[in-house]
């Protein structure tokens, strides 16, 4: 399959259907919410409330009532402090519950998802970039549902509840405050017109980056081998200027937010004071209400600074999680037939009956594919690159579904069997061996989950790989890294033997395990081969001709066609294709060997 360049990230939308998105997760903590709701109102009534009581404080000490009295006030506003700290306590503790649980569900769908997605959808993609939403964006979403989510509501509810409290008290200076709302609304309208691209643009260019470092680290090997670190530098350091460049301005602009809201707010309290004064001097409103009046006032501006600043937070959220429904939306890998069963006692016959498959509209990768394997034959597969090798293999898995004919196993048309079941009857010894981080032994075990040690040894043995694998020093304790450093490229094959043959499948696919590596070790690999292909029918893809002459049955593919058929010397004999092709290998061969012994 032709592989794709990755696309550049769509921008956000529509920002309420991805809110609506998560609030689906949200709703399964409705009885939660609702108890958070009352206490953030809980909240919100008692930080109205202590200004107020701090004003009737002064005013009782100005007019010399008792003492008693006083202190009465001062146990209350004591009382109301409490309250409002445990409050807030309680729904930062309830909140962070649910934020985490909710991440938790999205991380595990997201997860859950990729591995339900067809392969195409990863030939078009960077992993890096994969990686970052299920990390990065997640993270945002998370951040912003465990202290955005609260401190919005509670802005909202504490800018309702002073407005009122402020025009009972003073309509003339709620007037004047309200003065420098439009000042206010102006500067935030044009701060978070700019802060809402900056961060877009900083979430994509962040993925970008991952994914460029994600496949430099994984391409070390071939970085280092061509000399190519100035220009990977190169590379690197024009995505990460575009990352500081997008993270400065996003930055620069939501921090313009708190400073602008600090020099309204100091200018509202200087013309409450002077208005305020002059109202007092006419005995209008008391000492005590200016006070109080000051305090609503200087906290007036900080709802409105709160949820300028959270929107930030916000729109950087609903950035990273659309990224995140994006992939939930994704088109999965087609579902199994209504009527697809389990497959059962498999022999192993395999049957292509006049197949085509084109990966896209403007041309056919295969056509009219016809062939068939009895139990326990092997057939090869053997053309130039672009034939349709591996394509046969990818439709014979049901990665791909066929455009037109018919792949059968046992007879059984493989659309008929459900996916999982048809992968599980199959082995795959490829010719770049992946293996995971962990020990050895877990390594060949993942061929059969529940194997005993003995059996896990038992394959390494019948693999080849059970002498260099109590050379090391823990034995199959040995961990390994993730690409498996530290061993051979002989043993990473000996190893997807080894677990090959563990899990016993009846039918095996091999992408020639040998083409890069030494001819001692090609023969222990050739060995081990032979046992596991034993009672086994087997598609091998072959590079290396001389590896299939013992096939049961060799198809020359060009162009997505079955050009020739037939056993090793009758290829031969034919003088065609095949036959040019291995003597070009053979002539090839020979020159290398003269060449090694001048």
């Amino acid at each position: 399959m032709r592989r794709q360049p990755s696309k550049a990230l769509p921008k956000p939308k529509n920002s309420m259907a991805t809110l609506l998105k998560i609030w689906a997760y949200l709703d399964t903590h409705r009885r939660l919410l609702i108890a958070i709701l009352f206490l953030m109102i809980v909240s919100s009534a008692t930080g109205l409330l202590i200004p107020y009581l701090l004003g009737r404080s002064i005013d009782h000490f100005i007019d010399g009532k008792t003492s008693s009295e006083l202190i009465r006030l001062i146990l209350i506003l004591g009382g109301v402090y409490l309250l409002q700290t445990v409050s807030n306590l309680l729904q930062s503790y309830f909140m962070i519950g649910i934020s985490q649980e909710t991440v938790f569900t999205m991380r595990k769908d997201l997860f859950g998802k990729l591995h339900r997605l067809p392969i195409s959808y990863f030939a078009k993609r960077r992993h890096g970039e994969m990686m970052s939403r299920l990390t990065n964006d997640i993270e945002n979403v998370s951040q912003t549902l465990s202290g955005s989510f609260i401190q919005i509501f509670s802005s909202l509810l504490t800018f309702a509840g002073m407005l009122v409290l402020m025009l009972w008290l003073s309509p003339l200076l709620t007037l004047v405050t309200l003065c420098i709302i439009p000042l206010m609304v102006f500067g935030m309208k044009w701060i978070t017109a700019r802060t809402g691209k900056s961060f877009k643009d900083q979430q994509k260019n962040l993925g970008d980056l991952n994914g460029y470092v994600e496949e430099t680290l994984s391409g070390h090997l071939v970085v280092k081998t061509f000399a190519r670190e100035p220009k990977v530098m190169a590379d690197f350091r024009e995505k990460n200027e575009r990352l500081r460049s997008s993270a400065y301005w996003a930055q620069t602009y939501s921090g313009f937010i708190p400073k602008l809201m600090n020099v309204l707010n100091n200018l509202s309290f200087a013309v409450i004071a002077g208005v305020g004064g002059m109202l007092a001097l006419r005995d209008v409103i008391s000492i005590g209400v200016i006070v109080t009046f000051a305090e609503y006032a200087r906290q007036f501006t900080r709802p409105l600074n709160d949820l300028a600043n959270q929107f930030n937070t916000f729109l950087s959220a609903v950035a990273g999680a659309e990224r995140v429904f994006e992939v939930l939306e994704e088109t999965e890998e087609d579902l199994d037939e209504t009527e697809a069963g389990d497959m059962r006692v498999v022999s192993g016959t395999i049957e292509f009956t006049n197949v085509s498959f084109a990966y896209d509209q403007d041309g056919k990768t295969l056509e009219n594919i016809s062939f068939r394997a009895a139990p326990g034959e092997t057939i090869a597969l053997v053309g130039p690159t672009g034939a349709g090798k591996t394509t046969i293999v990818q439709l014979l898995t049901r990665f791909y579904n066929p455009g037109a004919g018919v792949i059968a196993i046992d007879g059984r048309d493989i659309r008929e069997i459900k996916r999982q079941s048809l992968r599980q009857h199959m082995g795959f010894v490829l010719q770049d061996s992946f293996l995971f981080q962990g020990s050895i032994r877990d390594n060949i075990r993942y061929g059969k989950l529940e194997a005993t040690d003995e059996e896990v040894e038992r394959a390494a043995e019948q693999a080849n790989a059970h002498s260099f694998i109590m050379k090391m020093t823990h034995g199959y304790d040995t961990l390994l890294n993730q690409d498996g450093s530290g061993i051979s490229q002989g043993q990473k094959q000996l190893l997807s033997i080894a677990k090959a043959i563990l899990a016993d499948p009846p039918i095996l696919i091999l992408d020639e395990a040998t083409s890069s590596i030494d001819t001692v070790t090609e023969v222990r690999i050739q060995e081990a081969l032979s046992r596991l292909m034993e009672g086994r029918t087997s598609i091998v893809i072959a590079h290396r001709l001389n590896t299939i002459r013992s096939a049961d049955q060799i198809l020359v593919l060009e162009d997505g066609k079955i050009i020739e058929r037939g056993s090793h010397d009758g290829l031969l004999e034919q003088k065609g294709f095949y036959h040019k092709l291995f003597q070009s290998q053979f002539r090839h061969s020979v020159e290398a060997t003269a060449n090694l012994h001048r």
